[in-house]
């Protein structure tokens, strides 16, 4: 049983945890591939995403996340047999601010930040990242980015940053719990380094991995919202 209690701080992974970022990738890629009589399933599109974004990141990590989008469309539009065009590339690298949160994040997000002290270890650019906080409607009380650490997670420089920055606030690694989707960019480093973490299984009604490569790793505890967190938090601190 999840008991926040113990916890001072929680931070989270932002594309596939707070915004929907299939979503994003799929009403970029899906219209386009169909308009040029390409009709892949969703499935399809998001695992060979998977793949070239992770090969993209680790060839290139000090690369900004708009140059990892364009990179990987180019090569993403090769494996679907879709026309490689560079203005349609940098519109995908653009894009990024235009992702949606999932429905639950803005109450919960809002929520949970006047009980604990929020981050988010986001793989994308400040500028990027700046669209979708304005979209969730509450900021993290702090941010740490791959334009930061020069690294993409599953990379560990994005939580040492963050324990870092949170040492100074007096909170020990112990009362951090890291929220996220990812069970490979981020439930594996979180474990690694032993950090509490919870998987939030946005997937639990789908099959496969959708945008994120496969990692075997058993989280701490696991939920299918955010929405549930953000519960759990109002019954144990007494609606507080």
């Amino acid at each position: 049983m999840l008991d926040l209690r113990r916890f001072k701080a929680l931070t989270f992974d932002c594309y596939g945890t707070l915004i929907d970022w299939e979503q994003g990738i799929l009403g970029f890629v899906a219209p386009l591939a169909r308009a040029q009589g390409k009709d892949w399933a969703d499935a399809r599109i998001l695992e060979a995403f998977a793949d070239i974004e992770h090969r993209q990141q680790e060839v290139d990590p000090a690369a900004l996340y708009p140059v990892i989008l364009e990179r990987s469309y180019l090569e993403l539009a090769d494996r679907l047999g879709l026309r490689r065009d560079l203005a349609t590339a940098a519109a995908f690298g653009a894009s990024v601010p235009h992702w949606p949160p999932f429905p639950d994040t803005p109450a919960a997000f809002a929520d949970l930040h006047g009980r604990f002290t929020l981050g988010i270890l986001s793989n994308v650019d400040r500028e990027s990242i700046a669209g979708s906080i304005t979209a969730i409607g509450t900021a993290p009380h702090f941010l740490v980015t791959a334009e930061d650490v020069g690294h993409y997670k599953p990379h560990h420089a994005h939580f040492q940053a963050a324990l870092a920055h949170l040492a100074t606030l007096g909170i020990g690694k112990g009362e951090v719990l890291h929220v996220a989707q990812s069970k490979f960019h981020d439930i594996a480093p979180a474990r690694a380094l032993g950090i509490p973490c919870v998987w939030v299984n946005r997937r639990a009604r789908r099959t496969g991995t959708g945008a994120t490569p496969d990692a075997h790793v058993v989280p701490d505890w696991s939920v299918t919202s955010l929405a549930e967190i953000a519960t759990i938090a109002r019954t144990e601190f007494h609606g507080r």
